[in-house]
C-alpha cells in the first residue's frame, strides 16, 4: 500500500490543521496510526484507528485536541487537531498495520509508511 501524507504548515498557537493520509487502497481491514517526530527525538505514535469499528486510540497529550477519522470511500485517513501548541510542532506520518483485520489494541506493527508532513506551530 502507499501512502502519502498532507496537510501540514505554519498554523499559529491556539490554531487547527487537518492531517490526510491518502492510500492507494481501501484502509477499512487494517489498523492506521499517526506518528510525529520532532528534531532531536524519537518518533512517537499519536493516534491509531483500529480496522472493522475503527476504534480510535491517543496519546494522552493528544486526548481531547486531536481526532482521527476514516473516510472509507475515498481511502483517506484523517487526523483533526485542534488546540494546537508549539509542543506539536513534528513532522507527522501515517502508517498501516499491513496484516488484514489488524487493530490497535493487538500491538500493531506498522509496516507501510508515507512520507511525513510538517506541522509547525508558532506565533
Amino acid at each position: 500500500v502507499q501512502l502519502q501524507a498532507s496537510g501540514g504548515g505554519l498554523v499559529q498557537p491556539g490554531g487547527s490543521l487537518r492531517l490526510s493520509c491518502a492510500a492507494s487502497r481501501t484502509l477499512d481491514y487494517n489498523a492506521v496510526g499517526w506518528f510525529r517526530q520532532a528534531p532531536g527525538t524519537e518518533r512517537v505514535r499519536v493516534s491509531c484507528i483500529s480496522s472493522g469499528d475503527g476504534s480510535t486510540y491517543y496519546a494522552a497529550y493528544a486526548q481531547g485536541r486531536f481526532t482521527m477519522s476514516r473516510d472509507n470511500t475515498k481511502k483517506t485517513v484523517f487526523l483533526q487537531m485542534n488546540s494546537l501548541k508549539p509542543e506539536d510542532s513534528a513532522v507527522y506520518y501515517c502508517a498501516v498495520d499491513t496484516t488484514y483485520g489488524s487493530s490497535c489494541e493487538s500491538g500493531p506493527i506498522f509496516r507501510a509508511w508515507g512520507q511525513g508532513t510538517q506541522v509547525t506551530v508558532s506565533s
